[in-house]
């Protein structure tokens, strides 16, 4: 049973299929600072410049920063000493 999904197709719609399946985020070489945006802007295919200016907008954003305080207040262990 196992490849039964892709019995009679070609190596090349293989490759296709496959992709689509297992995308992966990762950093693009088209980058500004560390290719981040950019890297994220073709994983959620989107432009690269509407991801950077998302990322400077919540810069000034104090919700993600509150956010991430509360999932480490719930997540970090209390200390009994």
């Amino acid at each position: 049973m196992k490849g039964s999904a892709l019995r009679g197709i070609t190596s090349r719609q293989s490759l296709t299929y496959k992709n689509k399946i297992m995308k992966k985020l990762n950093r693009s070489n088209d980058n500004v600072i560390g290719g981040v945006c950019a890297g994220l802007g073709e994983y959620l295919n989107i432009d690269s410049t509407i991801v950077r200016l998302i990322f400077v907008g919540l810069i000034f954003c104090p919700f993600p920063i509150i956010t991430i305080y509360l999932i480490g207040w719930i997540v970090t262990p209390k200390s009994y000493e």
